[in-house]
């Protein structure tokens, strides 16, 4: 034992030898980059800018920070109640950076700041974080959005039911009854045990897209019939012990009756509908407790129709124009709606840079109240299916890493724009491999991944309709239910 501790401090000692070998007292590039000596730079970038303060909203955060040093460095908190580090020492590089990692822990009470210290040498760097507090109100009967998101689980959308929007000369709506339209789109009328059986399978919040234009007059008043269906169906939900989404679904979209538009000249008249509309389902569920969540609307689009990127950037004017008219029209009915957690959507419920850059967030008298939600079927030619022959050239049939990484980049945009620069927390309002061209193994791979998503951005995502029979109450994707929870 005693030869081999001594043989060991001889090759600890050479080693040394020959490190310092090719350095001396200034510093010198030893390997990789990897430099010794005095530092002579020190700066602490996040997205490689420098940065001297970081703001965060009262939910979780988490920033990466680059240490951009030429010599050994440490790093050290002076509060580690809410703020965790990472990494607290490494090298320092001449052609690199080196990484750490800030979480910050959700905060239940007052604003808070702490400061990170960074030391190379005789040199130091400090970086001010910043975290929002709850401001609570007395008065404030509801959770913040952010414990709203923590309490929600996997969710579903009962499309294709109160938001069907039958078009053309084979619909007559003339005499037809709220049940017609619900069934219009191939699913049965809904009941409390369709209901019932969905929430007992685990999913604990229901989406219930509606469709609004098509049941008001002439003077934008929804029919009676309508909100007292549409209230008997929200009214399923919470008695499952669900949370609930109701929202205004196809009067945006490219339908050729789709009245709801990112569409700045016609701005006025689109508003005063849209704000009517909101009103009257304000009132009606005005006095619904914090299960219930509004949200503005759905895929709206300018009116070209665009789905990608619009390129008219008034669009996203329009859209946040309204989406401040959804928080003025909801709020000012008062009663449990002062509070009421509302939902906002970029261009599209769009994930790209450009839908998620137009996106501002509107102002509100309880901005603690306020979530974002985006939509997505990514890859698209995994999750989609399509009857041009042509397009089904692009299927992707195998959810292999290029698909996973395409989630990763969603999701890294999604997080840092929402979490990070806007001060909301997102959630997936609409998700799912809906195309069947991929096998089942394959479709539960990406639902499996999604999944994992979930759990490490702290939200969640409700998948469009499908995987049951709602009128046999028979689960027919039982595979991709099964790793949704």
């Amino acid at each position: 034992m005693r030869i081999k501790n001594i043989l060991g401090m001889l090759l600890l000692a050479a080693a040394v030898t020959g490190l310092y070998s090719c350095s001396d007292e200034d510093g010198k590039v030893v390997d990789n980059g990897l430099r010794t000596g005095n530092a002579t730079k020190l700066e602490i970038l996040r997205d490689s800018v420098p940065v001297s303060d970081l703001s965060f909203s009262i939910g979780r955060g988490v920033a990466i920070l680059g240490i951009n040093a030429d010599g050994s460095w440490t790093a050290e908190l002076d509060d580690t109640t809410w703020c965790k580090l990472e990494v607290h020492a490494g090298y320092g590089y001449t052609n690199k950076f080196s990484y750490t990692k800030l979480n910050v822990l959700k905060n239940e009470g007052e604003k808070r700041t702490a400061t990170l210290t960074v030391r190379s040498g005789s040199l130091s760097k400090t970086l001010t974080i910043n975290q929002k507090g709850t401001g609570t109100d007395p008065n404030d009967p509801f959770m913040s959005a952010f414990t709203l998101v923590e309490n929600l689980g996997i969710g579903y959308n009962l499309g294709n039911t109160l938001d069907s929007n039958p078009i053309g000369s084979w619909w007559n709506p003339e005499g037809k009854t709220p049940y017609d339209f619900e069934t219009q789109w191939g699913q049965p009328e809904t009941t409390q045990e369709i209901i019932d059986f969905i929430a007992e399978k685990g999913f604990n919040v229901i989406r219930v897209p509606v469709t609004w234009g098509i049941h008001c007059n002439s003077s934008d008043v929804i029919s009676k019939a309508w909100m007292d269906r549409v209230e008997e169906v929200v009214q399923m939900v919470l008695n499952a012990g669900c949370y609930c989404i109701l929202n205004v679904q196809h009067d945006s979209g490219d339908a050729s009756n789709s009245w709801l538009r990112a569409d700045m000249e016609n701005y006025d008249a689109i508003s005063a509908k849209f704000k009517k509309i909101w009103n009257q389902i304000a009132i009606r569920f005005r006095d619904y407790d914090d299960k219930l969540i509004f949200e503005a609307f759905n895929e709206i689009l300018s009116a070209q129709g665009e789905w990608g990127d619009p390129a008219d950037p008034s669009c996203y004017t329009a859209v946040n124009k309204l989406e401040q008219d959804f928080v003025d029209e909801v709020r000012a009915t008062g009663g449990n709606n002062e509070y009421r957690n509302l939902i906002v959507n970029p261009y599209s419920a769009g994930n790209s840079a450009a839908k998620l850059a137009g996106m501002q967030i509107p102002n509100d008298m309880h901005p603690n109240h306020i979530l974002a939600s985006i939509h997505s079927y990514d890859p698209y030619w995994f999750c989609n299916d399509t009857n041009d022959l042509d397009s089904q050239q692009w299927y992707v049939y195998i959810f292999d890493s290029t698909c996973q990484q395409e989630i990763d980049d969603i999701f890294t945009r999604v997080e840092r724009r929402f979490s990070g620069e806007l001060g909301v927390p997102f959630i997936i309002g609409e998700f799912g491999a809906i195309g069947k061209h991929a096998s089942m193994s394959e479709r539960v791979k990406y639902a499996q991944y999604m999944r994992q998503k979930f759990t490490q951005y702290n939200t969640v995502g409700l998948w469009w309709m499908g995987l049951c029979d709602r009128e046999e109450l028979e689960w027919t994707e039982t595979d991709i239910v099964n790793v949704l929870f």
